[in-house]
């Protein structure tokens, strides 16, 4: 049994991260210590008491530097395996003990299940039977494997809101690229690293965390200079550009154009925009899919797979400058 240091990267949503912090004081195998990036002036009061460390860095930065949040929280932990945990994501009581027996599997990233909870569902405290019965798959993420680990074949379906690494592995990497700035592109960026590295991706089956509720917008609509920036950032890295399913949607909205020197802001987003993308609290969690459908005029019954291939061509052709 290896010490196990949980990480997590935290500006506002207070209710949140105490969640995190109950359902780690829950696990069946406790973390030796809780490490806190804060992205926000003052560091988190009144955390619920845990027989564990939790301690909080405090970033220089709060213009959301997600990248060198996590670096530097995995740079100060003390654990051999490493667990990077949203902080919006209620851990299940076996998460620790699971990442800890997949870790031993070999080196890899691995990937636990993230379940979705409708607005209100942790206001009365953490029920994880409640949990299972009314938290979801998102439909744009495969669900658990059917053995222990299965091997993902695609690392763009890397998300770092709940996976885990051991520490020589993470250090052989280099962890995230604190180029990318705001919102967007690191998370794929890592994954591609992972990827060239030759280091494999595992589906694991457990290490569930549940995903809480919060307003959200999706594509982002409010991130659309920072998504724009990393994509480019993406393409100079490795040929081509990344998140083309947002960029696709901000196209058909209207707010932005490819031209031949890059991607072009064409307006802000006005109202609309924002009320056409903005998860409400009856939805467990928010999809670009459902605005490009209401987009496209499209059926959301319509054959995935028909739908899914009309999607890829439409965006592959952001993946490079319009041509002259």
């Amino acid at each position: 049994m290896s010490d196990v240091s949980v990480l997590t990267i935290a500006a506002g949503r207070e209710e949140h991260l105490r969640n995190v912090v109950r359902g780690l004081a829950r696990q069946t195998q406790q973390p030796v210590e809780l490490v806190i990036a804060v992205m926000q002036d003052d560091i988190y009061r009144d955390l619920p008491r845990t027989n564990f460390p939790i301690r909080q860095l405090r970033m220089d930065q709060n213009d959301m530097p997600l990248a060198g949040a996590r670096n530097r929280a995995a740079a100060q932990s003390k654990g051999e395996k490493l667990v990077f945990l949203d902080v919006d994501c209620i851990p299940a009581p076996r998460l620790v003990a699971d990442y800890a027996a997949h870790l031993d599997h070999g080196p890899g990233l691995y990937m636990g299940e993230v379940l979705y909870l409708p607005g209100g569902a942790a206001r009365d405290g953490i029920d994880y039977d409640a949990f299972d019965r009314i938290a979801v798959c998102h439909t744009d993420r495969r669900g658990p494997p059917e053995g222990a680990l299965d091997l993902c074949e695609d690392y763009r379906c890397f998300w770092s809101l709940n996976f885990a690494m051991t520490r020589e592995d993470w250090e052989a990497i280099g962890g995230f690229d604190e180029r990318y700035k705001g919102y967007g592109g690191e998370d794929t960026d890592f994954g591609r690293q992972v990827a060239e590295a030759g280091m494999p991706i595992y589906w694991a089956r457990g290490a569930r965390a549940y995903h809480q509720y919060h307003v959200h917008f999706m594509p982002p609509i409010h991130h659309v200079a920072s998504v724009i920036r990393n994509a480019e950032l993406f393409a100079e890295k490795w040929g081509h550009r990344t998140m083309e399913h947002w960029l696709h949607a901000f196209v058909r909205m209207g707010l932005i154009e490819n031209t031949p020197q890059g991607l072009r802001i064409l307006r802000e987003p006005n109202e609309d925009d924002i009320a056409l993308c903005r998860q409400d609290p009856d939805m467990p969690f928010a999809s670009t899919r459902r605005v490009l459908d209401i987009l496209d005029g499209v059926d959301p019954k319509v054959a995935w797979r028909k739908r899914h291939a009309e999607l890829e061509k439409a965006q592959s052709r952001l993946l490079l400058p319009a041509a002259e």
